[in-house]
């Protein structure tokens, strides 16, 4: 049974128009040094990928697998295996992670993935023209074009989660905080810039072992400076998302120091009101002293006297209050 359609891809990219090849017709197939062949599978079932494996003359042991999802690159004689992990942003700050591997060998690349990776998609999407650019480059120079492409949906993550952290301190300085509500979304971002690091740190083998001397001797300066750019880019994702981790800790350290504030406002609020309950319970408790005053022969209209008294020093104590900004 044949593969679907858009679980393999076989484009063959040169000076012209880019020219889609059966997968009949791969055994048969030599690029010239001018071609470069380009073999896509996303989600192929494994038929597909034995008779494409057969066809490039590929040592099974490097066959996709499923149960194999970290990160790693191996040497073979004619062609080299890296395997990485791609961020794939998901509804509610939630990154999940998309197993590309590529397989690269004389004027030939495979990209191998269960999961359908957004960077690939657009790639297979531009314009014919476009794409007619490929040809020129070498296979490691693609596979360095594809790993930088790789990286970048790590620096979108970290945008989107940047995105939220600036909303979320907004929430906190704003006139009504959000409170201990705020606790679930830091949580929730404290996990995903922690996500975000385990995908990425283990995949330090891949960009630092292609850009060794002694892993592809004989390539040229060109390809050489390409595979040492995309190891100083990587060096840069990494920091990326290690400060992601940090701006976390620090929008914790802003709602630390709002809550204080607020627990600051409500305590000079509760000394206000002691203060003036207080001094009416000098009040009340200087007419409850037991000596006998003319005061006290007023009889209801002293206590009404009493009362205004004390309505009087809570209103004035409330002026007061307002105009010193302790209220």
């Amino acid at each position: 049974m044949d593969p679907e359609p858009q679980a393999l891809s076989l484009t063959l990219y040169g000076s012209g128009r880019p020219r889609a090849v059966a997968l009949s017709e791969l055994a048969a197939l030599t690029p010239a040094d001018d071609e470069l062949l380009w073999i896509d599978l996303t989600d192929a079932p494994a038929q597909a990928c034995e008779q494409v494996w057969t066809a490039l003359q590929l040592d099974r042991a490097s066959l996709p697998d499923r149960a194999r999802t970290h990160p790693g690159l191996w040497k073979f004689k004619d062609y080299f295996v890296a395997r990485v992990v791609a961020a794939v942003a998901k509804p509610g700050l939630e990154f999940d992670g998309a197993v590309l591997t590529i397989v690269a060998g004389a004027n030939f690349v495979v990209t191998h993935h269960h999961a359908a990776i957004d960077f690939l998609d657009e790639l297979k999407a531009r314009d014919e023209e476009a794409l007619s650019d490929i040809g020129c480059l070498g296979e490691a120079s693609f596979v360095a074009a594809l790993l930088d492409w790789h990286l970048s949906t790590y620096f979108s993550a970290v945008a989107a989660y940047e995105i939220e952290i600036e909303r979320l301190e907004n929430g906190i300085l704003s006139d009504a905080p959000p409170g201990r509500s705020a606790l679930p979304q830091l949580r929730l971002l404290r996990r995903a810039a922690s996500r975000l690091r385990r995908m990425l740190a283990p995949q330090r083998v891949v960009f630092d072992g292609l850009s060794r001397p002694d892993f592809l001797p004989s390539s040229e300066e060109e390809v050489t400076r390409h595979l040492r750019d995309l190891d100083e880019r990587y060096e840069r994702a990494i920091d990326v998302v290690e400060n992601a981790r940090e701006l976390v800790v620090g929008t914790f350290q802003l709602f630390s120091t709002q809550t204080e504030l607020q627990t600051n406002e409500r305590m000079k609020l509760l000394t206000f009101v002691t203060v003036v309950t207080g001094l009416l319970a000098v009040v009340a408790g200087a007419l409850g002293m037991n000596f006998e005053a003319n005061f006290f022969a007023t009889k209801t209209l002293g206590f009404w006297t009493a009362v205004a008294l004390m309505v009087l020093l809570g209103a004035g104590s409330v002026f007061v209050g307002r105009r010193r900004n302790w209220l």
